[in-house]
């Protein structure tokens, strides 16, 4: 009696079943990316700057360094992470009549809606070790532009009768929230200045 073969698998769509598979799972996978920082460059300055040293004075830097063993030092003395907003705060808002030394001067400027007024001419001097930690160096950051955006929102208040981040949101559509926007912004300039992070070990 005869063999019976056993029938052939027909192999030709087996390309195409896999080539199918592939593109499911590279659909339905998820895939980690990574983000990075929301912030952005300064901008262009909008008046020349001639090449001569520009000099500060020390009562209009407010200096925060952050060493290697990651402790913060704010004015030359340690301070804990969780106090650096308020201490910015007081810095940023700092005297109203410009008289008190340990704060820094003012500059006469005209500003729509505000007219002829005192800006203060603070300066954020950040200042990190190459060892420190990344997160530390993020909350750093994070804290003081907070300190910012409290010390904007509570003056829009005062001004306007809403939060900046209100105005914010009606300046799409409202030209007049738009204006005082611009404002507030203009009467407390965010100042941040980041040098170059450099080898400052414990000290």
């Amino acid at each position: 009696m005869a063999r019976r073969q056993a029938p052939e698998i027909n192999a030709g769509s087996m390309a195409d079943i896999a080539f199918l598979l592939l593109i499911f799972f590279l659909v339905t996978t998820t895939m980690d990316v990574d983000t990075g920082l929301t912030r952005k460059l300064p901008p262009m300055p909008e008046e020349p700057i001639e090449n001569e040293d520009i000099k500060v004075k020390q009562r209009n830097i407010f200096q925060v360094l952050v060493n290697a063993n990651n402790d913060l030092l704010v004015e030359g003395d340690i301070m804990d992470v969780s106090d650096l907003r308020e201490a910015a705060k007081e810095f940023i808002i700092g005297d109203p009549n410009f008289l008190n030394e340990e704060y820094p001067e003012g500059k006469e400027e005209t500003i729509p809606l505000l007219g002829t007024v005192m800006v203060s001419k603070q300066i954020v001097s950040l200042q990190n070790d190459r060892g420190t930690d990344y997160g530390m160096y993020i909350t750093v950051q994070n804290e003081l532009v907070a300190a910012y955006n409290e010390v904007r929102n509570e003056y829009a208040l005062r001004k306007f009768g809403k939060s900046l981040d209100q105005l914010e949101k009606e300046s799409a559509n409202s030209k007049k929230a738009e204006m005082q926007v611009d404002a507030v912004k203009d009467f407390y300039p965010q100042r941040i200045s980041e040098a170059e992070p450099k080898n400052v070990g414990d000290q």
